[in-house]
């Protein structure tokens, strides 16, 4: 699938008109539903794919990949299996019980982990996950999202040494 295709795709399948509320606490009159390309087999393939060539191209070093619970879990599986890297599950949280990890999977301390994201705003999520992937002693300073929705989160992760590499801003998905 080319760029062209891809974008078409995801406004096909993701793009919502209406009032909505973002995570970042911002109203928008349009939302891209992640979980509407994320769940689609030959969408989610074609991204996890994408996601591998990115980290190869921005983040060599890499040896690790981390997602986000929810919603980056299903790419950054997709991109590890496209990669043949292993990924985290970084939880928004620590888990009550058991173990009571924030980070699921295994990892040596100052191993190189790229962050996956699904559509990024302002940046506060992915920069959540980067603090607990630092604080349980990994190196992170890319982190490879679907798309940008260009209201700030570059700037928010360059303020904390991370480069936001998308694959798509949101303007390009929005003019497919």
């Amino acid at each position: 699938m080319n760029d062209g295709d891809l974008k078409r795709a995801l406004k096909q399948h993701a793009y919502l008109e209406g009032d909505f509320v973002l995570r970042s606490g911002k109203r928008s009159r349009y939302y891209l539903d992640k979980y509407r390309f994320e769940t689609r087999p030959e969408l989610l393939r074609v991204l996890g794919d994408r996601i591998a060539g990115a980290v190869r191209e921005h983040e060599p070093e890499a040896t690790l990949l981390a997602g986000p619970e929810l919603g980056a879990v299903a790419l950054a599986a997709a991109a590890s299996l496209a990669s043949g890297l292993p990924f985290l599950i970084v939880r928004k949280e620590p888990k009550e019980y058991g173990t009571a990890n924030r980070l699921e999977g295994a990892w040596e301390r100052d191993e190189c982990a790229c962050l996956v994201e699904d559509v990024v705003t302002s940046g506060g999520a992915a920069l959540s996950a980067i603090q607990a992937l630092r604080e349980a002693g990994l190196r992170v300073s890319t982190a490879v999202c679907v798309v940008d929705r260009e209201e700030g989160g570059v700037d928010a992760l360059a303020r904390h040494a991370v480069r936001l590499r998308p694959l798509f801003r949101a303007s390009d998905v929005l003019s497919a």
